[in-house]
């Protein structure tokens, strides 16, 4: 099937339980960590890269999970459910 025509990744993108949280690192820096998504369904890169240019932040993809620079727990939720994700599926704690 062509992969314009594929509804694999937004059937991926409502299927994904995705922890939202905040931590501390040393010098006192706060990094918005984002768990829970699948690599092997959705592009990790694409997906930082698009978070980070909504966000006007830095961050990595690394591990499994996306850590972008400062506390932007309560506008990743309505960022990732603008993209697809089922606002239900996206927990931040």
């Amino acid at each position: 099937m062509p992969k314009e025509l594929c509804v694999c990744q937004e059937i991926a993108r409502e299927q994904q339980r995705i922890n939202v949280f905040s931590e501390k690192r040393k010098f006192g820096k706060v990094v918005t960590v984002i768990e829970g998504l699948d690599e092997k369904q959705l592009n990790l890169k694409e997906l930082t890269k698009s978070l980070k240019e909504k966000l006007a932040c830095g961050g990595t993809a690394k591990d499994g999970r996306i850590e972008l620079q400062g506390d932007h727990k309560s506008r990743v939720k309505d960022v990732l459910v603008v993209m697809g994700f089922s606002p239900e599926m996206v927990d931040v704690r």
